[in-house]
């Protein structure tokens, strides 16, 4: 254990053992890490909305000159550059950042001119530096004006060798136009890109009021790849008010309309930062896997415009649901974050809302055009010194000529005679023979005129705050024009257009719709037939020695089935999952969790907004929503509690018409109620339908009165009997009934 004499090893340690905590000296290792990768690697500076990485890049390119009016030069150069003087990194690292900056589907304003391969939308890495050339573009120089004058502090670079600057003073919003991502310790920054001219009229408010509100000129991202944003107004505004949130981008698309009816859908725009290769890939594994079976095809038919082709199956397809499907299946809609974490003046790291970010920028820009007016305040003060010095020397020409020709010490003597200083006369002696001519009074005159005109007007600049919120707005005006919605740069591509969320994909759009014939055995077989297949053929319905048909009907492969059990439960099959209709099929309860002594009570389709009528054998039932019973997994859902000794014993379809019900009991006989006499519930037992002395209930079923009850008839004729006269049965629900009509079949079965 330490002991109160412990001293932990200064920053740099000598070679030694050092008795310390363990647990402190880790954190503080740590500490200083996770410090070095917020503040010096991931998180960008809310002042110029660079990373160091980024900064060095630019500050390199510019000292190697590369402007936009210049020639290229290999990014070998830039890259060998950056880290030999400034960013001892990995140049692969470096490169990467260098790409980033010259993509104009990653950065709304690109910083950096390409030239060669540095990669594309389709998600292709670019070409190594040793192929590539680049330099600066004029966002990039709007970015760095004033580092020649004193605008902000430098610093010396790792090695002490060089001088970098802290951080970029131009005019250009470049945190909010470009945006920024990235991951530190602990903490993280996503900042979508914006619209400069936007942000600038945004600023200029700001100028004249600190308490304006940025979105009344910011409408929202502005993204270089275009793209539709349709959260509405409150979602924006709540993100941009606590720096959090996320923003939904869809595609830009249309429908193309064909000769004889057909059409395609034309995505023109993809969202931000979705690779148009793998988005591609995406949606053909839609396609051929067979989860989206409304899309027939996908073509890629780009150029240096975006052009991919949605071809659906069918003309009847509406080309919404298409698209809504698509939304939820693919990156066609994204969701991109919005985390406003960046380094404030101090360098700590925050979480600023869009008001707070833009007032960082605009408060930083007035600290730039402070310093540059008191440098170039000090540039007219040598100036205005070293005229007044050649006033002098024009004056006395003659004298000054004798006085270096004839002293030994020149200079003490003309500062003595002339009350000259020393740079005076400094300057003096180092002028050329040839400059004499050029000594004329009237223009150093006027040359000492307009520079103490000047000095005055910059005096009475830093001393009113209202001359600098002026000139602040007329700077700010000026390179707002030069990003304009009216220029090719400036015009807002991303559209605000509000839209509600994706529409839930009918269950059609994803199964291909097919008919079947699903066919159950009693030993729980299931299978489902291509088809709708006769169901009275025998060759048709083949079974295992032993077994034979249960439940058998026909389906659609979009329909949903329910299987009801004794015990009460419902269980919900998909007929596309159903296994196919070679052999005998598969047991049913492989996919359920429905054990084996459980008897199956009833197959059949899921009407959904229908009802059913269940009712347990001890007599007691009721009527439940078909929407009620459908069940999402494997377990089922209760539906019907039975009473000791009960079991489920009828589950019937309701039709809409259906105004009775008929029950008859194992005593064969037979009661006849209305329908509104029972309770329709969700669970539970349900009422009494028909009182029993011995055994229970054999069956039941709804009709309506006035057509009267039918079954069938015996002997396999097809033929049905109905029985018009139901008034001899008819009477209160719990009834214990009377004998049924003549001919009813011997099973008691309805049907």
């Amino acid at each position: 254990m330490p002991t109160d004499a412990t001293v932990l090893p200064p920053d740099n340690p000598p070679i030694g053992v050092f008795d310390a905590p363990f647990d402190s000296a880790l954190s503080e290792r740590y500490l200083v890490y996770a410090l070095s990768t917020i503040t010096a690697r991931s998180l960008p500076d809310v002042r110029d909305g660079l990373k160091p990485v980024h900064r060095r890049l630019l500050w390199a390119m510019r000292l190697l000159r590369l402007d936009p009016t210049q020639g290229y030069k290999k990014c070998a150069r830039v890259v060998g550059d950056v880290i030999g003087k400034y960013h001892p990194h990995g140049d692969q690292s470096v490169y990467d950042a260098m790409v980033r900056l010259a993509q104009d589907f990653a950065l709304r304003y690109p910083l950096v001119d390409g030239q060669g391969n540095f990669g594309n939308i389709d998600g292709d890495n670019a070409a190594a530096y040793r192929y590539t050339e680049a330099r600066l573009t004029q966002v990039a120089i709007d970015l760095m004006d004033g580092l020649d004058e004193d605008a902000v502090a430098f610093r010396p670079t790792y090695n002490g060798e060089e001088q970098e600057p802290e951080l970029f003073p131009g005019l250009f919003p470049n945190l909010l136009a470009n945006g920024a991502s990235g991951i530190a310790v602990g903490m993280a920054t996503s900042i979508p890109p914006h619209n400069a001219a936007e942000l600038l009229d945004a600023a200029i408010a700001l100028v004249d009021d600190p308490a304006a509100d940025p979105l009344v000129f910011v409408q929202g991202p502005d993204f270089p790849t275009g793209g539709l944003l349709v959260d509405p107004p409150a979602i924006i505004r709540e993100a941009y008010a606590t720096g959090r949130g996320a923003f939904r981008v869809r595609c830009r698309w249309s429908v193309e309309r064909e000769k004889g009816g057909g059409w395609q859908i034309v995505v023109s725009e993809i969202p931000y930062g979705v690779q148009k290769g793998k988005l591609i890939e995406q949606i053909a594994g839609l396609v051929n896997d067979k989860k989206f079976p409304i899309l027939a095809d996908v073509r890629d038919e780009s150029d240096a415009e975006i052009r991919l082709v949605l071809e659906p199956r069918s003309r009847t397809v509406d080309p919404q649901v298409l698209m809504d499907g698509l939304y939820r299946l693919s990156d066609l809609e994204v969701r991109v974050p919005l985390n406003l974490n960046v380094l404030d003046a101090q360098r700590t790291p925050r979480v600023m809302s869009l008001a707070q970010a833009l007032s960082a920028w605009v408060e930083h820009q007035f600290v730039v055009l402070r310093r540059r007016t008191e440098h170039r305040l000090a540039k007219i003060a040598d100036r205005l010194e070293l005229v007044k010095g050649y006033i002098v020397a024009f004056l006395n020409l003659d004298r000054v000529i004798e006085i270096i020709r004839t002293e030994d010490e020149p200079k003490a003597v003309m500062m003595a005679e002339f009350d000259l200083t020393d740079r005076q006369a400094e300057a003096i002696l180092n002028m050329r023979l040839r400059s004499l001519r050029r000594l004329e009074e009237m223009e150093l005159k006027r040359e000492q005129a307009a520079l103490e005109k000047e000095q005055a007007s910059l005096q009475l600049l830093l001393g009113s705050d209202q001359r600098q919120r002026t000139r602040m707005k007329k700077d700010l005006e000026k390179i707002r024009d030069r990003y304009g919605p009216d220029t090719t740069l400036g015009k807002r591509r991303s559209t605000l257009e509000e839209a509600a969320p994706a529409r839930d994909i009918p269950l059609e759009a994803m199964i291909e719709r097919e008919p079947i014939t699903v066919i159950l055995s009693q030993r729980g077989w299931v299978r489902a037939m291509k088809g709708h297949v006769d169901l009275a053929s025998a060759e048709t319905l083949k079974f295992k020695e032993g077994d034979g048909p249960a439940f058998a009907f026909h389906a659609q492969t979009t329909d949903k089935l329910l299987l009801a059990a004794e015990n009460g439960r419902f269980y919900t099959l998909g007929a596309d999952k159903l296994p196919g209709g070679r052999g005998f099929g598969e047991p049913v309860r492989a996919t359920i969790d429905l054990e084996g002594n459980v008897g199956i009570v009833r197959l059949l389709k899921a009407e959904r907004d229908s009802k059913l009528l269940v009712a347990a054998s001890d007599g007691r039932g009721f009527i439940v929503p078909v929407n009620e019973v459908i069940a999402e997994t494997r377990k089922g859902k209760n539906v019907v509690t039975p009473r000791p000794g009960a079991k489920l014993a009828v589950v019937r379809p309701v039709s809409v018409e259906d105004d009775y019900v008929a029950a008859i009991g194992d005593n064969r006989k037979m009661v006849v109620f209305p329908l509104a006499e029972l309770p329709e519930m969700t669970r539970g037992q349900g009422s009494q339908l028909q009182r029993y002395r011995d055994g229970g209930l054999s069956d039941a079923i709804t009709f309506k009165f006035a057509e009267g009850l039918s079954w069938p008839m015996g002997g396999g004729t097809g033929r049905t009997r109905t029985e018009a006269d139901l008034s001899p049965w008819r009477t209160a629900r719990g009834a214990a009934g009377r004998m049924p009509p003549t001919g009813f079949p011997r099973d008691n079965r309805f049907a």
